[in-house]
Formats: C-alpha cells, sequence, structure tokens
C-alpha cells in the first residue's frame, strides 16, 4: 500500500476492513490482472499528436497529421493585430482562449512532472506547449489588453465546414481596464508562468520571456477585476461562460507565478487572499472553469515538501479532495458508473475523468515524496492507492470498460469513428480541393458513414452514466474531443508508460 507515516501504519487487512464493499470490490479488481496490457507509450504518442490536428494558422514543415492544412491565416487583422496559430478548442472552430491556456497550463504541469517519462516524445510534447505559448504571446502582446477569442461562435456553430475553408466572422474579442476579465487574464498569466518552467532549461530567454509577460498579465487580471463573461456575454456564452467567478484564476495565477519565480509577494498574495478568494470551495472541481483541486493539489506540494507551513490549509483542503473522489465514500458531486468511470454531471464528462485523475496521480507523487497518507473518515488513502485509481480511470479510456471500446481515437481496435469534428468528418483538402461552404458540409455532419479523416489521438466526451456511448457526431457532448481533455491526460500516460 506504499509508504505511511509511522504513526498511521495499519496492516492491509485492517485498511480493507475499514473500507465500504464496493471500494473493496474495486481495489480487489485493480489488483488483478484484466487480461490486456495497454500500451501507455503508444496511447501517449497518440495523445500528443492530437494536438497537431487542432492546430490553427500557417502549418509547419513538420507538421505530422497531413490533411490538416493552412488555415485563418488572417486571424487578427480587423483588430490590427497578428493573432495567427494557437489551437481550436475542439470540433469547431473558434479558437477560445480561456479553454486554450488552461490547455497549455496542464500541459505544461504534465512535462514539469512527468516529462522525464516521456522519452522520445517530450521534444513533441514541447511543440505542443510551445504552439499554445506562442499564440498566448501574440494574445498578451499589448499592455493592459488580452485578446481572448478569435471567431464568431454563433456564425461558426452555424456552419459545418473545414477550418480551411472558413468563411465565417472572425471577429476579434478582447478585454480591457473597462471590459475586464480577471479569469481568462488569471489563467493566461499561469499558463505562461507554469510554460516558463518547462522551458527554463531548454531555452532561457523563451522562457524569461514567458516569466516577465506572466507577470504583466496577471497584475492586469489583479487591478481590474471581473468575469469576462459579463463584459462579452454575447460572444463567450453559453459555450465558454464562466460560471464559477474570477477568484480560483486569480489564486492559481498566483500560485503558478510563486512556483515559476520563486518571489515572497506571490505566497504572500497567496496566503492574504485565500479567504477573500474561497480557496476552499468545491474542492473537487477542476477544469478550465474551476480551478479550486488544482490550486490545493498544486500549494500542496510546498506544504509536504516542508517548506510552507504558513499554507497548510490548501494541504488540508487537498486531502479533502482525495476523500471527496474516493469510490465509495465520494461525495454527491462525485459519482462513478457502474463500469467504474467517475462521472460528474454536466457535459464532456471525460473532460472531468483527465483533469481529476491527473491530480490524483500528482498528489500521489507528492505524498510519496514526503511520506504521507490521506485520513479520510476513519480511513486512510495511501499514495499506492491513489495512482491505482488514476490507472483505473485511465484503462477505462484505453478500452477496459464495458463497452469494450478505446475512446482515444486510433488507439486499440475499437475506437469511435464518428467523431464531433469538422475537420475530420469533412473530405480533405487533398481529397476534395473544391471549396465546401456553410450548409454544404451539412450532408457529412448527417451521414451515418464513418469520418473519412482520423484525428489521432482525439479523447472524445465519453460514455453517459450507464456506460453506454452512441458514436454519433449530433451527440456532441459524448462524440466531441477537446484539447483540455489531452493535455491532463498527456501526464497520466507518460507516467503509466514508464511505471507498468
Amino acid at each position: 500500500m506504499g509508504k505511511m507515516a509511522p504513526n498511521a501504519r495499519i496492516s492491509r487487512a485492517k485498511f480493507q476492513a475499514k473500507l465500504p464493499h464496493f471500494l473493496l470490490l474495486l481495489l480487489l479488481s485493480l489488483s488483478s490482472s484484466s487480461g490486456y496490457a495497454h500500451n501507455y507509450f503508444d496511447a501517449l504518442r497518440k495523445s500528443i499528436l492530437f494536438f497537431e490536428g487542432q492546430r490553427s494558422g500557417p502549418l509547419p514543415p513538420d507538421q505530422r497529421i497531413r490533411w490538416r492544412r493552412d488555415s485563418a491565416l488572417r486571424d487578427g487583422a480587423t483588430a490590427g493585430v497578428d493573432l495567427t496559430g494557437g489551437y481550436y478548442d475542439a470540433g469547431d472552430n473558434v479558437k477560445f482562449g480561456f479553454p486554450m491556456a488552461f490547455t497549455a497550463t496542464l500541459l505544461s504541469w504534465s512535462v514539469i512532472d512527468f516529462g522525464r517519462n516521456m522519452g522520445p516524445e517530450l521534444g513533441n510534447a514541447l511543440k505542443a506547449v510551445r504552439w499554445a505559448t506562442d499564440y498566448l504571446l501574440k494574445a498578451t502582446a499589448v499592455p493592459g489588453v488580452v485578446f481572448v477569442q478569435v471567431g464568431d461562435p454563433l456564425s461558426d456553430h452555424n456552419c459545418w465546414e473545414r477550418p480551411e475553408d472558413m468563411d465565417t466572422l472572425r471577429t476579434v474579442y478582447r478585454i480591457d481596464r473597462d471590459h475586464p476579465g480577471s479569469d481568462v487574464a488569471g489563467e493566461t498569466a499561469a499558463a505562461l508562468a507554469a510554460a516558463s518552467i518547462v522551458f527554463r532549461s531548454r531555452d532561457p530567454g523563451y522562457s524569461r520571456l514567458l516569466l516577465d509577460r506572466a507577470v504583466k498579465v496577471f497584475e492586469f487580471a489583479d487591478m481590474h477585476r471581473g468575469a469576462y463573461s459579463n463584459s462579452l456575454r454575447s460572444g463567450v456564452c453559453p459555450f465558454y461562460c464562466d460560471n464559477n467567478g474570477y477568484q480560483d484564476e486569480l489564486l492559481w495565477g498566483a500560485a503558478w507565478l510563486h512556483k515559476a519565480s520563486r518571489r515572497r509577494e506571490y505566497r504572500e498574495y497567496i496566503v492574504n487572499n485565500e479567504v477573500i478568494l474561497r480557496a476552499g470551495e468545491t474542492i473537487n472541481e477542476f477544469g478550465w472553469d474551476n480551478k479550486h483541486a488544482g490550486i490545493n493539489v498544486l500549494i500542496s506540494k510546498e506544504v509536504l515538501m516542508g517548506r510552507a507551513d504558513d499554507l497548510r490549509s490548501f494541504q488540508n483542503n487537498a486531502d479533502g479532495f482525495i476523500c471527496s473522489i474516493l469510490p465509495g465514500i465520494s461525495h454527491a458531486q462525485v459519482q462513478y458508473s457502474p463500469g467504474g468511470l467517475i462521472f460528474k454531471a454536466g457535459g464532456s464528462n471525460m473532460q472531468h475523468v483527465t483533469s481529476l485523475s491527473f491530480l490524483l496521480l500528482a498528489y500521489s507523487n507528492y505524498l510519496s515524496h514526503s511520506n504521507h497518507i490521506v485520513p479520510c473518515e476513519g480511513r486512510s488513502a495511501s499514495p499506492a492507492l491513489l495512482k491505482q485509481l488514476a490507472k483505473r480511470q485511465v484503462d477505462y479510456i484505453l478500452g477496459d470498460n464495458p463497452m469494450g471500446m478505446s475512446y482515444m481515437v486510433g488507439y486499440g481496435g475499437r475506437y469511435p469513428r464518428r467523431i464531433h469534428h469538422r475537420g475530420s468528418s469533412l473530405p480533405s483538402v487533398a481529397a476534395h480541393p473544391a471549396h465546401i461552404g456553410c450548409k454544404a458540409g451539412s450532408r457529412y455532419y448527417l451521414t451515418p458513414n464513418p469520418n473519412p479523416n482520423i484525428l489521432v489521438g482525439a479523447v472524445v466526451g465519453g460514455p453517459n452514466s450507464t456506460d453506454s456511448f452512441p458514436d454519433s457526431r449530433p451527440y456532441f457532448q459524448e462524440s466531441e474531443p477537446t484539447t483540455y481533455i489531452n493535455a491532463p491526460l498527456v501526464g497520466l500516460l507518460a507516467f503509466f508508460s514508464a511505471h507498468t
């Protein structure tokens, strides 16, 4: 069961005796062989390759997903700036800055904690991070302004067309002192700061540029407080409307700036604003809209290493997160499907699965290095148990589930063939050079035929609460992939490729 603190040692038999029946069964199933050894390194390679299929702008010579071509080459022109590049967040052709920044933060965290496990794929992971941060640098190049979105989502969602054919409005959305957006600015600062750690020894000049920009963007986010969806409601809602408030992103940005810069001012900011910015709320939420569980786990590393006792409350919150997600004693907001998949209400469930599993794995590593276990209502959760729970979620994604289906496109013998993704579902430019207009693509959307272009590595929204999956484009909550599903999965797959 892993290392335990001397005052908390319990035998395996006593530990199991304290567990609810469901959790005991789960543990026994985890300890036995599923009969199928997953190729985690192959899945890692494909999970990173997916990001190349989501690229916007001029594609580089080493582009590996060859059915994609250059797209959106005039983004930003209407605002007099260059906003080419970056990622399309999902199956549409809009560049949403909020989820893109979160994607960059989680890709960076994956490299920081698990890059040593990536082997020859580390180079591709670094390219995936840089494709996002190069764009975020463009989006923050004007002082006091952050460009947070390119593309009118209403006109985009009214069409089904390839990014290479886009003729919808490429409206540029921005926040500034009169139209604040502390949430998206705070997440952008976090992404730039996290990436500065990634490139610190690999490209010191680029790392300094990222950190300097992160400092400026965070100052703007903190000085001009407000939610970007209040400033830009018609453009960002209901697509990436901030339902959770901007307070968590300010703490999240400060936490990453402290980790990247080691400046005391950011630690003091965290301590002084912990209560004001509601650090202890919704401890089992983590995703592009809600950073609370991530904040607590990230800051807890300092506490567990004995370097930040004044931040002990964050470790207590992180322990609470762990207890809230354990099967059998989980919080009402965190359920498990009959097949064992984490399930939370709302769209695109797999984003919760990968993000929460990443936190389980990261925290288990921090616990291991500090010889700590998590007490949960008279029970205890060891680092080994947390790793097992995270691995169970990864194995479910890769095919160990009631459908016998891998939810990663291109991995395994059976995977989604009709994903909700314009570029994948429409014939490529090479196969169909002629322009396909806004409504002309509808017949490809409605056909029951498989997508002609395989978006290798894409992980879709996943099955419903009963483990069933329709594999149909119109069921977008189940069949649409997103960059923020894959970003934390990169770290998970890197670890398990080296430790199984």
